[in-house]
């Protein structure tokens, strides 16, 4: 052996790479839409769901070596991982269920379609909620937005399991284990903060406060929703499941639930219609900034 890294290769100097050869992550899988399903409609919702799980997964990456302790350090990179596997699925199953949503790309671009749903569209075109697109702010900050987020999720995946679509309900049976471990441990985390000292409460009441108008979007129907029933999850019952959860963890915690209304949206449109805050915009930028700079490349 010349060099102490050959045998990493295994004589295939293409795997070198990360990202290079990696299979259709539907591969083997009926993408066959529904029968009665609109394909764009399906495309849509998957959209929604995928772009918040690769949104959140951005942010949660960003506090990779910045979380108190080692432990936690993994915890939030292994809950980014999950979440950024659950978006692959989603996007990859949007492509298939509507090819024209897919960006159009440079011709002889290996980019799979799962990757340019991610790194070739503009904010406008993102569905994602606003919660997760928001800049991290300190630690009770993270612990808050992931109980929203991943108490609504949770219960959204937990309803999709019976959904029509094979896909959507084979992706939700795998993410209801993964989120069931967000939700529990935002929830511990909650707990101990509110609990914890003047300080910690201080800067998880302030959390909260910031953070509560921006997670009805997560429960809110949105009419691509409506136009699927059996497909999409109910949203008027899994508000009530999560509001129960929530009510629970508030009560645990000694903390008053909050009373501010919902952010409103920009003439009735919010995150789920591609009206998004400045923060989404920037974020891209720098998420995208190799992919679109190398759109034929091989990773």
């Amino acid at each position: 052996m010349d060099n102490v890294y050959d045998g990493l290769l295994e004589g295939d100097s293409s795997q070198w790479a990360f990202g290079t050869d990696f299979e259709d992550p539907l591969a083997g899988v009926d993408t066959t839409v529904p029968a009665g399903v609109d394909g764009a409609d399906l495309a849509t919702y998957c959209l929604m769901l995928g772009d918040d799980a690769l949104v959140l997964s951005q942010r949660l990456a960003e506090w990779c070596s910045r979380a108190p302790e080692l432990e936690e350090d993994i915890a939030l990179a292994n809950m980014a991982l999950d979440l950024l596997g659950q978006a692959r699925l989603l996007l990859a199953r949007a492509a298939a269920a509507d090819p024209a949503v897919v960006p159009a790309l440079p011709s002889g671009s290996p980019v799979p379609a799962e990757d340019a749903l991610a790194f070739f569209r503009d904010a406008g075109q993102f569905r994602n909620v606003r919660l997760a697109e928001v800049p991290n702010g300190d630690f009770a900050h993270v612990v808050v937005r992931l109980l929203l987020f991943s108490t609504a999720r949770l219960a959204t995946l937990d309803a999709l399991r019976a959904s029509v679509d094979t896909v959507l309900a084979a992706v939700a049976a795998k993410g209801v284990k993964e989120l069931t471990y967000h939700r529990d441990w935002a929830g511990r985390w909650f707990v101990t903060l509110a609990q914890g000292t003047e300080e910690s409460r201080r800067r998880l009441l302030g959390a909260l406060d910031s953070s509560w108008p921006l997670r009805a979007e997560l429960v809110t129907a949105h009419p691509v929703e409506r136009s699927l029933p059996g497909v999409a999850a109910d949203q008027s019952a899994v508000a009530g499941q999560v509001d129960a959860v929530l009510d629970q963890v508030l009560a645990v915690a000694g903390v008053d639930r909050p009373g501010k209304a919902p952010l409103a949206g920009v003439g009735g449109r919010t995150g789920r219609d591609g009206r998004h805050t400045e923060h989404l915009s920037r974020l891209l930028a720098e998420m995208q900034s190799v992919a679109r700079a190398h759109p034929t490349g091989r990773w």
